[in-house]
């Protein structure tokens, strides 16, 4: 529906529109039962986003969703990444978004590389800071980064073996990866089929048009060969019902936290 309305109604007049549906959810939801920890901003709820509807999921203010609030966090609280210090750490950031670029880049701690395949499509990029880079074939060298963050791409890759191998590669031995994918974990191995081409028929059996596959639980062994040791951390469980409705993460994640 958004792809259609797009096409129909003039880039400034869609810009202004989405100005105003932005000015009027944060209006209609305002109130302090939770709070944004990314951009700071307090709501009696979140907005619903998502097919289907999940609630209490959107950031009114960053457009944050549940999942970017939890990996926030967890940066925050249980990495050195944004502690200062006199030398810079180093942090890939592929398929950036608009409240993470926006902290990220203005980090004393962090130098900051944001990129994509397609970086035009970025229109917050006012620095022209995203290169363009394919995640198969990463144009950095062996051991270069001390953070890379990777969150819902792997999944629109059709060769995420290569992907995770090239990650492997440019992560410094003593780095820290974050690679967040769609997992239904009623699936003991990852469902994909490449004779599956249109955007009906793969909305239909990988839940978005632009996506190849379901990964399922082996997708923590598909990482370890890639080379990567691999922990999936239960970060969310360490918040109480309350908290987590607070600060909008989503209950049952797992964050999976890659070293070599």
């Amino acid at each position: 529906m958004k792809e259609i309305v797009k096409s129909i109604i003039p880039k400034r007049f869609f810009e202004t529109f989405k100005n105003i549906y932005s000015t009027y959810l944060k209006t209609s939801l305002k109130g302090n039962t939770v709070c944004c920890n990314i951009c700071k901003f307090s709501y009696a709820k979140f907005a619903y986003y998502g097919n289907p509807k999940r609630s209490n999921a959107k950031c009114p203010s960053c457009n944050s969703l549940e999942r970017h609030r939890l990996i926030f966090s967890f940066l925050e609280q249980k990495t050195p990444l944004f502690t200062e210090s006199k030398k810079k750490v180093k942090l890939l950031h592929f398929a950036p978004e608009a409240f993470f670029y926006k902290t990220f880049n203005s980090s004393d701690s962090i130098e900051y590389v944001p990129c994509d395949l397609y970086p035009g499509i970025f229109d917050f990029d006012n620095e022209n800071l995203i290169k363009e880079v394919d995640i198969t074939q990463i144009p950095y060298k062996d051991n270069s980064f001390d953070y890379i963050l990777c969150n819902h791409v792997l999944e629109h890759i059709p060769n995420d073996s290569l992907a995770m191998s090239e990650l492997f590669r440019v992560l410094k031995k003593d780095g820290l990866g974050i690679f967040q994918v769609p997992i239904d974990y009623n699936l003991e191995t990852t469902y994909e089929d490449f004779s599956i081409t249109t955007e009906k028929a793969r909305t239909k059996a990988f839940g978005q048009k632009d996506h190849v596959r379901w990964y399922g639980k082996d997708y923590k062994s598909k990482l370890e060969k890639a080379g990567f040791k691999v922990t999936e951390d239960p970060y969310v469980k360490q918040f109480s019902e309350e908290e987590v409705y607070q600060y909008g993460f989503p209950s049952d994640e797992l964050l999976y936290c890659c070293t070599k």
